[in-house]
C-alpha cells in the first residue's frame, strides 16, 4: 500500500484529520511531518493531540525554538520540531532517540531533516498548498503497522 491522499478546505478539517490519526495510535508511533511553512503542521498536531485526549488547556504550539514539547494525554506525546537543527551533532544533542523509539506518540515537524537511516517504519504526512485556503494532506505509511493506520484512517 502506497501514499493515500486527502483534501482539506479548512484548518478545522486539517485538525479533524489529526484527531482521526490521533484516536487510532496506541503508543510507540512514529509521525513524521513534512509541508512548507504554512501549510497546517501544528494545527494538524493539535487535532493529533486532542485525538490522543491531550486536555483542552494544554497549549499546544510550534516548538521551533524549544525544540521538543511534551503533552499528557491517553499516551505521552512528544511534539519535535526540527526546523533549527542544523548538524548530526546538534540532533544527537537531543537523545532523540529516547523520544522516537518510547512507548508515547513522537511527532516531528520537518521530519525531512532526520537523518535517512535514524527510523525504518514511520507515517510520513506531508501537507501541501492547493488552491485558495485548501491542503492537500499525503499519508505515506512505512510498514504495516502504519498501513494499517492508514486503512483505519480511510474507514
Amino acid at each position: 500500500m502506497g501514499l493515500w491522499s486527502v483534501a482539506s478546505r479548512s484548518s478545522a478539517q486539517t485538525r479533524s484529520w489529526g484527531g482521526k490519526l490521533g484516536k487510532l495510535l496506541k503508543g510507540g508511533e512514529i509521525i513524521g511531518l513534512v509541508g512548507e511553512l504554512g501549510t497546517g503542521k501544528t494545527c494538524f498536531v493539535r487535532g493529533m493531540a486532542e485525538g490522543l485526549d491531550v486536555g483542552p488547556d494544554a497549549w499546544i504550539r510550534s516548538p521551533t525554538f524549544t525544540l521538543i514539547n511534551e503533552y499528557h494525554g491517553r499516551l505521552p506525546v512528544y511534539h519535535i520540531d526540527l526546523y533549527r537543527v542544523g548538524s548530526r551533532e546538534e540532533l544527537e544533542g537531543l537523545n532523540l532517540r529516547e523520544y522516537l523509539y518510547s512507548d508515547g506518540v513522537s511527532v516531528v515537524e520537518w521530519f525531512e531533516h532526520l537523518p535517512a537511516d535514524e527510523v525504518n517504519e514511520y507515517l510520513e504526512v506531508k501537507l501541501a498548498y492547493a488552491n485558495g485556503n485548501k491542503r492537500q494532506l499525503m499519508f505515506t505509511p512505512r510498514g504495516k503497522r502504519y498501513e494499517q493506520i492508514v486503512e483505519g484512517l480511510k474507514a
